[in-house]
């Protein structure tokens, strides 16, 4: 490397090291923005990333520093897979845009329970259920039909007395699977418990009802769909 080149890059290390004393000193312990990460990246090669992180080091930034925003990057690149599955943020979505109704919040109403059931289990190719969901304080108000990531699903709406509302998000799956463990994640005001059981993958989403209450309807769900 010329000589100019190598004042080039010490210039660039020195700005840098100003520049993250400035921003991050006050909030060491807070995870570096995403969008930070992705222009630098974006920006440089990662031979190029690595000595500027070793540049860091011999600045006197600290060790701990550097470990801790390595660590916040590595994070923020993980692999999609350790991300909200897609067909829990449509769930997600879907209880969103849905439960807020007032004069049409389902498809088919719960009067018709037999004829939704019907239809639905038709529409996704695989025998699905509207759980009954009483000793949860829960009744059934209808359900939907739904465009999916690769097909229809189905969406049923439960209500308590006192308005507050879950809605069942049910995909078929193209293979029998026996993961029946529950998994929970928020995707803003939503919480959502799945899980993929058989040919079928569940979502129980609600705004309103908190994660332990969810946990017991999620529990009381697959009892029902096991029978």
């Amino acid at each position: 490397m010329d000589k100019e080149s190598v004042a080039q890059e010490d210039a660039e290390l020195k700005a840098l090291s100003q520049a993250l004393h400035q921003l991050y000193d006050p909030v060491l312990d807070e995870p570096v923005p995403a969008r930070i990460i992705t222009q630098a990246r974006a920006r440089r090669p990662l031979w190029r990333m690595a000595a500027i992180a070793a540049g860091w080091i011999t600045l006197g930034l600290g060790t701990g520093m550097v470990a801790g925003w390595q660590l916040h990057a590595w994070r923020a690149s993980a692999p999609l897979q350790a991300e909200m599955p897609g067909f829990v943020k449509r769930a997600a979505v879907a209880h969103a845009v849905y439960s807020p109704e007032v004069r049409h919040p389902v498809e088919v109403a719960a009067d018709q329970e037999q004829h939704l059931v019907t239809w639905l289990s038709k529409r996704l190719g695989v025998k699905v259920h509207a759980p009954k969901l009483g000793d949860a304080g829960l009744s059934l108000v209808g359900g939907r039909l739904l465009p999916g990531e690769s097909g229809p699903v189905a969406q049923f709406m439960y209500q308590s007395q006192n308005g507050r509302r879950l809605t069942l998000y049910v995909r078929a799956e193209s293979s029998k699977h026996r993961e029946t463990a529950f998994r929970y994640a928020r995707d803003n005001s939503v919480g959502v418990f799945y899980w993929v059981d058989r040919d079928c993958s569940y979502a129980l989403a609600s705004a309103d009802l908190g994660k332990e209450e969810m946990l017991r309807i999620a529990t009381l769900v697959y009892k029902q769909l096991e029978q």
